[in-house]
């Protein structure tokens, strides 16, 4: 079922609809590596709408939400839209880039992921937790957050309300 974005805002708890500029999306330049994508950097993100997931691959909590961030980016992924995962180990063990790259591969994760093993890019955000979801629109502002498990719902309405400001929205 394809909504047109009018029938789709009615239907869209106001939450949703109304989402604030929470500022700009900091630099991922300091990523430590990259997996499943040359590195990336705002020019290459300049009018996507960009979810950013601070993951860990032994973080039980951001294995229960990988399937949904998998299914958006099966759903999504375009021209418009990219999931980024940031990659911050928390144990000593998750700092082996060769581990990170075995646990992505056997979770089957398709989407470009940056390692931060220096917590550059998790300082930058400000972030403190696993998972954590940014979403940012066509001009890099960051219009949604989460942290954690659940909201899934919610946050696929942010995700389609930023398609379709860009006119990738369906």
């Amino acid at each position: 079922l394809v909504l047109r974005r009018r029938e789709w805002l009615a239907m869209t708890p106001p939450s949703v609809v109304d989402l604030p500029d929470e500022g700009y999306l900091p630099s991922l330049s300091g990523a430590t590596g990259w997996l499943n994508s040359p590195p990336l950097t705002a020019a290459h993100l300049q009018g996507k709408v960009v979810l950013i997931n601070f993951c860990t691959y032994t973080c039980v909590n951001w294995l229960r939400a990988l399937p949904y961030l998998r299914a958006w980016y099966e759903a999504y992924h375009g021209p418009g839209f990219v999931i980024i995962g940031i990659h911050t180990p928390e144990f000593d063990i998750e700092h082996d880039l060769d581990n990170v790259g075995l646990a992505i591969e056997n979770l089957r994760v398709d989407y470009p992921i940056a390692i931060d093993n220096d917590y550059a890019i998790w300082d930058a955000f400000g972030n403190r937790c696993w998972p954590a979801f940014y979403f940012a629109d066509r001009h890099g502002q960051i219009r949604h957050h989460h942290f954690g498990e659940g909201k899934y719902e919610q946050s696929e309405g942010v995700l389609r309300r930023l398609l379709t400001e860009v006119g990738s929205g369906g």
